[in-house]
C-alpha cells in the first residue's frame, strides 16, 4: 500500500527556468547570459544547485512520513472516506493566523456601550473577562466530575487550576474598585436597568458543582429541607433572597427575568451533579483509603475564594460606588447588597467537613471588618 503513496506526491516543479532536475534527477543550475557589454547579469538570492537539493531531499518518504501515512489512511478508510482528498484540502489550505484562530476581531467587536462615558467600556470588558475565567473554570469542574477513573492526585490538580482562576478575578477586582470615575459610573449605570452582576449564570453553575445543593439553601432552611426534592431546594435558594424587592418583598424583575432563563438548566446540573459535586466527589475518594491530604487544602482555598474573597471584592466596590450616607444607593437589580454581599450573612460554605466550628461561626467577619475599616480610613 505504502508504494502508491510516492505517486500522490509530485515531483517538485522549481520556479522559472534557473534550476531543472536532469534525467539522473540532479539539479543543474542555467547562468544568466552574459550581456552585449560582457557584464554578467547578476544573479538573485542564494546558491540554487543548493536549493534544489533541499528540495529533493524533502522529497524523500522517510520511515516517519510512511508511518504518519499510514496511521492517516486508516484513519479516513475506517470512516470511509478518500484521504487524498483531504490531502488536497491540505495543499490548497491557507496557514492558521493567531487573529483567526482566537478569533480575535470578533472578540475585540463585542464590546457596546450604551452611553458615552468612556469608562462603560471599562465595565463592559471587565466582565466579559470574569465569564470566560467562570468558563475556565466550569471546564475543570467538568474534567473531574465526568472522569471515569478518578483520582485524588488528578482532581487535586484541576482544583489548583481553578483556584488559580479565582485568585486572578479576586486580584484583578481592583480594576473595577478604583478602576472607573465614581461620577460616571453612577450616570452609566442606570442605563444598564435592570440588568445585574447577580445574573451571572456561570457563577451559579460553578456553586452547584462544588458542593451538595443543600449548602446553597437559604441557611435558615437548610437543615428543614437536608432531605428535600432538588426542585423544594431550589425553591429557597440562598440568592433568591438576595434579589427581592426591601419594600415589598416581591421578587425583582432582575431575579424573574434570571429564573426564567436559567432555572431548568440550574435544576438539571443539580440533578446531574448530586453524586458527582466537589464535596460528593471528595467524600467517596476519602472512603476508598486515598490520601486527600492536599485534595482538602485545595477545597478549602476554593471555598474561600468562591465564598468569602470574591463576594468581598464586589462589597468593596459597591461600598466605593454605592454607599452614601444617610441612605445607601440601590443596586441595579435592586438587590439587596449591604445583606447579600457580605460572606457573613450568607454563611456560605460547600465543605463545613474541612472546617472547625469555630472558623464557621467566625466566617468572613474579620474580612469583612477590616475591609470596612480600609475604606473608611480613605474617607
Amino acid at each position: 500500500m505504502l508504494q502508491n503513496f510516492a505517486e500522490l506526491i509530485p515531483p517538485p516543479t522549481l520556479p522559472n527556468t534557473r534550476n531543472k532536475l536532469s534525467k539522473s534527477g540532479t539539479c543543474t543550475r542555467y547562468k544568466r547570459p552574459v550581456s552585449p557589454s560582457g557584464g554578467r547579469i547578476k544573479e538573485e538570492g542564494l546558491n540554487q544547485e543548493n536549493t534544489c537539493q533541499k528540495r529533493q531531499n524533502k522529497m524523500e518518504l522517510t520511515p516517519q512520513i510512511k508511518e504518519k501515512l499510514t496511521l492517516l489512511q486508516e484513519k479516513y478508510e475506517a470512516m470511509g472516506q478518500d484521504m487524498v482528498s483531504y490531502l488536497d484540502g491540505l495543499l490548497y489550505a491557507d496557514f492558521l493566523t493567531y487573529w483567526d484562530y482566537i478569533h480575535l476581531d470578533t472578540l475585540l467587536s463585542l464590546q457596546s456601550p450604551k452611553t458615552p462615558f468612556p469608562d462603560e467600556e471599562i465595565f463592559i470588558m471587565y466582565h466579559q473577562i470574569t465569564e470566560l475565567y467562570f468558563k475556565l473554570s466550569l471546564h475543570e469542574f467538568k474534567q473531574i466530575a465526568t472522569h471515569e477513573n478518578l483520582t485524588a492526585k488528578f482532581f487535586t490538580e484541576r482544583v489548583k487550576r481553578i483556584n488559580a482562576y479565582f485568585n486572578a478575578l479576586t486580584t484583578s477586582f481592583e480594576v473595577m474598585v478604583n478602576g472607573m470615575e465614581k461620577e460616571q459610573f453612577l450616570k452609566f449605570r442606570m442605563s444598564l436597568l435592570p440588568a445585574s452582576g447577580f445574573q451571572s449564570g456561570q457563577y451559579r453553575m460553578i456553586e452547584i458543582s462544588a458542593t451538595d445543593f443543600t449548602q446553597l439553601v437559604d441557611k435558615s432552611k437548610r437543615e428543614e429541607l437536608a432531605n428535600a426534592s432538588i426542585e423544594e431546594k431550589f425553591e429557597h435558594i440562598y440568592w433568591k433572597a438576595g434579589a427581592t424587592e426591601l419594600a415589598s418583598g416581591k421578587q425583582t424583575l432582575t431575579l424573574k427575568q434570571f429564573i426564567n432563563k436559567y432555572a431548568a438548566q440550574f435544576l438539571a446540573l443539580a440533578k446531574e451533579r448530586e453524586h458527582t459535586n466537589f464535596a460528593s466527589l471528595y467524600k467517596q475518594l476519602e472512603a476508598k483509603g486515598e490520601d486527600v491530604t492536599q485534595l482538602a487544602e485545595e477545597l478549602r482555598k476554593l471555598d474561600l475564594y468562591v465564598n468569602v474573597e470574591w463576594p468581598l471584592s464586589h462589597y468593596k466596590s459597591a461600598v466605593r460606588y454605592l454607599e452614601k450616607d444617610p441612605v445607601d444607593i440601590a443596586a441595579t437589580g435592586g438587590t439587596n447588597w449591604q445583606k447579600y454581599l457580605p460572606p457573613r450573612f450568607q454563611k456560605r460554605i460547600f465543605y463545613p467537613f474541612l472546617w472547625t466550628e469555630e472558623q464557621m461561626n467566625e466566617w468572613g467577619k474579620g474580612w469583612v471588618l477590616s475591609v470596612l475599616q480600609t475604606l473608611k480610613n480613605k474617607h
